[in-house]
């Protein structure tokens, strides 16, 4: 029986739901009741500041500049209202000196029909007040982005070259520098770029500006960048003197090998290389390989600069070798392998070489071309790890290997 009865009359009853739904909304409507909207990170606009300024003083906002703003009004007006509509206002004049809280008053424009009230939370703007003061600033220019290919930044000279910033003690005293930055991306000519006006403080943040002045009124920041072509050229080495006896001179070489230059076209189209003096290295009576820093900087030629300032030093490896001694090294990405799994792939510590020791008759070892002469075996090295394997060498006749190196080998497992 209780069955039957919920599903007795049952269209009835969807009926009546239905109807009683389309009553409370016509209620609704005609009653339009009064109901609330909040709206956030509306902006709090300062009146009467000269009541502080005429006093030859500053103010400053130490919070947010920023209030949230709860609307009553009935629910067919707050449908109409937006954030924009509600202009929030702290009237300087009204500030308790005591606590330097100004009240922050509401109102909300262009309703038609009218809203019960606005208030706002917080209510209050906190506020300190300082004597007004001033600094000169030197300006540094900040350059970002990448140029052109081919072209690096030369010299920036930027417009004005300092400025006076005036604000609170608190805040003047914060600033520790003044940044003219600049966007130099696709640049490939000289020209003059408008700059943007960072202030840092000590710990390299950048200062609000809101409630500081400056004087480069509508001319702002300018920087005339100067931009300069680049090449790259090899380093010639010579060398003067002679190794002690019995030790022969078997070159040099250079790291790096090559360096970029810059400056204007024409000068750099008669530069094809950068010559070191022999006077530079002086080799006599060395008896042993020697590393060498030389700073290439007093032999770039005239109107011509490193492309990085920092890259003058160049290690020179001078190298020396008994007679009857040839000394070979080989990279390790150089090496033949064999017998390599198919499960695996190999791979070398960075910068992995061996030393190759020969001895022989001075006119083989002058010819002695181990190119494709140096190799390992794999075939016992079937799981991943790291392994010491020998390197054979295949050494022509009349010339012999002084010591059977070995390599240090990382397999690991290919990835599925």
């Amino acid at each position: 029986m209780k069955k039957y009865s919920l599903t007795r009359n049952f269209g009835l009853k969807i009926m009546a739901f239905v109807f009683a739904a389309l009553l409370w909304l016509i209620v609704v409507n005609i009653d339009d009741p009064v109901s609330k909207a909040t709206f956030s990170d509306v902006d709090v606009m300062i009146t009467n500041p000269e009541v502080v300024t005429n006093q030859g003083k500053v103010y400053q906002v130490l919070d947010e500049q920023k209030t949230s703003v709860t609307v009553y009004a009935k629910r067919s007006v707050l449908a109409d209202i937006a954030k924009e509509d509600i202009v929030a206002t702290a009237d300087l004049s009204a500030m308790d000196t005591n606590t330097y809280l100004v009240p922050i008053s509401v109102s909300v424009k262009g309703v038609s029909g009218g809203y019960e009230s606005a208030e706002a939370n917080p209510g209050n703007l906190k506020i300190k007040i300082e004597g007004k003061t001033k600094n000169t600033f030197p300006l540094t220019v900040s350059a970002t982005g990448t140029p052109r290919d081919g072209y690096i930044v030369g010299e920036m000279t930027v417009n004005p070259e300092k400025l006076s910033i005036g604000g609170s003690e608190s805040q003047i005293q914060q600033i520790s520098k003044a940044v003219a930055k600049i966007d130099v991306s696709g640049l490939s000519k000289d020209t003059e770029v408008e700059a943007e006006l960072i202030l840092y403080d000590v710990n390299g943040n950048a200062i609000d500006q809101t409630q500081l002045t400056n004087n480069l009124g509508e001319q702002g920041i300018t920087v005339y960048v100067e931009m300069l072509e680049t090449k790259t050229v090899p380093l010639v080495f010579g060398v003067t003197g002679s190794p002690a006896e019995g030790y022969l001179y078997a070159g040099l070489t250079a790291e790096p090998e090559s360096i970029q230059i810059c400056g204007d076209r024409e000068t750099l189209d008669e530069i094809e290389s950068i010559e070191i003096p022999d006077s530079e290295i002086d080799i006599s009576g060395l008896q042993e390989k020697e590393e060498r820093t030389v700073d290439i900087l007093p032999y770039l030629p005239e109107g011509v600069s490193l492309a990085e300032e920092t890259a003058n030093n160049v290690v020179v490896t001078i190298l020396i070798e008994q007679e009857g001694v040839k000394t070979v090294e080989v990279q390790a990405e150089s090496i033949k392998v064999s017998n390599l799994s198919d499960k695996l792939k190999i791979s070398y510590e960075i910068g992995a070489e061996i030393s190759l020791q020969f001895t022989g008759k001075e006119e083989l070892l002058e010819t002695l071309d181990i190119t494709e002469a140096v190799s390992i075996d794999l075939k016992k090295y079937t799981d991943p790890g790291t392994y010491e394997v020998p390197v054979t060498v295949d050494v022509p006749e009349g010339i012999s290997l002084k010591e059977t190196p070995a390599i240090k080998v990382i397999l690991e497992e290919k990835e599925s």
